[in-house]
């Protein structure tokens, strides 16, 4: 047996990009994974476990079965070229390059690319297309910080080691005592784990926000606020709460899905982006939304320098079109005008809303994958994927939309290069098919 260590490796798990892990790596196999959180360990355990898929599959009379690579690829092609109204959707696992080849499918098909902040953080794209956001790097975070306030996310639980490497604890430049150096302020409508570590928890009462925020909006410009409390909260304590965000020599909000799904959604977005506008004509102010998945960031900024738009982005007309509620996965699955559809880098089975699931189980599915999930379960062709930053090589954008590099560490499991060798396949076949056809 030879055992090998690798440092600094990146862990694609979410948002937060960690890139200092260490892998220890026995006859091809990960045997302990040190400095990764316990959703990072368990992905890295699980990249060589014998749960992984390892070879295509078709579906016949009815169950999917074991099938040739080539095969399952050139169906996987047929199905998208002989489609009306393709869907490609998720990317949020998976690298930039292969989102990059997947919008080149989509236009060669006049499909719809989507990902999945079209189901999560739509709303604060949405607010920061309207407003622009005061925002910085977590690096920036780090270094100079003295304020962390988290508005309805809890990074305990989603991003467990984003207190420990950006935000409360870590020595920083300008912040050398780390922990003591910083005050940090939890907002949410319960005490989550995060409030519990926290200087200063605030309870508001769900669908408050947008009130919530007004009124603190209100107290840094100096207005009268006549009432007592907003939100399930005393005005003077957001008084103080006014007063210590404008104290602050380098101010930082987090927010996560409790205020960008709450009643409200852009528009409580807005209001904090609002209240960072005010406060910087007093300290340096900055906001920054909780981004979930290790890429989702990055498919917003790839469809937007490739199209002009950062999600639900229709080809269909011959150009790029966008129209949230019209071109966005939800709608177009509910209102059934999808008739092929190919996932990638999510698990829409698990986590779309139950009309649109049963429009996925009755069209011809194409999945992506690296293991069996409840989308799998519905697909008509499943195509083993590799796992980017372990086994394949990419890149990845940070919650802060910092481009990271990730390297390929051992070979993959299934043999398959990478998802954008995949995908390029699959294009190819629908370019070699359609030049045939003229």
């Amino acid at each position: 047996m030879s055992r090998v260590v690798v440092e600094n490796v990146g862990c694609t798990v979410c948002g937060c990009l960690c890139d200092d892990i260490v892998l220890e790596i026995e006859d091809g196999r990960i045997v302990q994974v040190r400095h990764a959180c316990r959703m990072g360990t368990a992905k890295f355990m699980h990249a060589t476990s014998e749960e992984r898929l390892r070879y295509p599959l078709i579906r016949r009379g009815g169950s999917l079965r074991r099938a040739e690579l080539d095969e399952a690829l050139t169906l996987a092609a047929e199905i998208l070229l002989e489609s009306s109204r393709p869907l490609l959707f998720g990317w949020s696992e998976t690298s930039c390059e292969a989102l990059r080849v997947g919008i080149r499918i989509a236009e060669e098909i006049g499909g719809i690319v989507d990902n999945c902040s079209s189901i999560c953080h739509s709303p604060s794209i949405l607010a920061l297309q309207s407003t622009g956001m005061p925002t910085c790097t977590l690096g920036e975070v780090k270094n100079r910080a003295d304020l962390v306030i988290y508005w309805g996310a809890n990074p305990a639980a989603s991003h467990p080691r984003h207190l420990s490497r950006y935000s409360a604890f870590p020595r920083g430049y300008f912040r050398e005592r780390g922990r003591s150096d910083r005050r940090l302020v939890v907002v949410d409508v319960r005490r989550s784990e995060t409030a519990e570590i926290a200087d200063w928890f605030i309870q508001v009462e769900p669908n408050s926000d947008y009130e919530v925020l007004t009124v603190l909006r209100m107290l840094v410009r100096g207005l009268e606020v006549n009432r007592e409390r907003v939100g399930g909260v005393r005005v003077d304590e957001l008084g103080r709460l006014a007063e210590v965000m404008k104290g602050c020599s380098f101010g930082v909000m987090f927010f996560g899905l409790g205020l960008a799904s709450s009643r409200g959604k852009s528009w409580n977005v807005a209001a904090a982006i609002r209240l960072a506008e005010d406060l910087n004509a007093h300290t340096k102010f900055a906001v920054l939304p909780m981004r979930g998945h290790c890429n989702v960031a990055g498919t917003n900024q790839v469809l937007g320098w490739q199209t002009g738009f950062p999600y639900a982005v229709d080809f269909s007309r011959g150009y790029a079109w966008y129209n949230p509620g019209e071109t966005s996965v939800v709608d177009l699955l509910a209102r059934g005008e999808v008739d092929a559809m190919l996932v990638i880098g999510a698990d829409p089975g698990a986590h779309l809303p139950k009309r649109a699931v049963r429009r996925m189980a009755e069209i011809p599915l194409i999945v992506v994958e690296i293991s069996h999930n409840p989308t799998t379960m519905l697909a008509d062709v499943v195509l083993p994927g590799a796992v980017v930053g372990l086994e394949s090589a990419g890149t990845c954008y940070r919650m802060d939309d910092v481009p990271v590099r990730v390297r390929q560490v051992i070979p993959p499991v299934s043999g398959v290069p990478s998802d954008e060798w995949v995908l390029e396949q699959i294009y190819r076949r629908i370019r070699e098919r359609k030049g045939a056809g003229r």
